[in-house]
């Protein structure tokens, strides 16, 4: 069963830049078929994501955790115009981030769902 998931500050930033979820959830059908922008290690991933008038390549630029299997947690975000990259230091965070999400358990991810710090944002039938 595949779960879909965005942080708190994921998602304020998504309503900043008018990212839906249904755009991040066939992100991640579009990664589950292997599309995916870069592997940048330690369960981070990044995929490109077109903005309303702008498509992918001018659009929005999403980190994601992943095992590449059934969890995807949408972590970070930026647009191409705002800046090129993340830093090594924002993407050892990152990782580490990448690794707490991972590791949970199906009752802290509930937990995590119940007291906001997470949004789980896609269903099995969608993905």
């Amino acid at each position: 069963m595949n779960r879909v998931f965005k942080t708190r500050h994921f998602g304020r930033w998504v309503r900043k830049v008018g990212l839906s979820d249904r755009a991040l959830c066939q992100a991640v059908e579009e990664m589950i078929r292997g599309l995916i922008d870069a592997d940048l290690g330690g369960g981070v991933v990044k995929k490109r994501i077109g903005l309303a008038g702008r498509g992918k390549r001018g659009g929005a630029r999403t980190l994601i955790a992943t095992n590449k299997g059934d969890r995807w947690f949408f972590v970070f975000g930026f647009e191409k115009n705002e800046r090129a990259n993340i830093s090594s230091e924002e993407l050892g965070a990152l990782q580490g981030v990448a690794a707490d999400l991972l590791a949970r358990t199906a009752s802290q991810l509930g937990e995590a769902t119940e007291d906001g710090s997470l949004q789980e944002i896609c269903h099995d039938h969608q993905t």
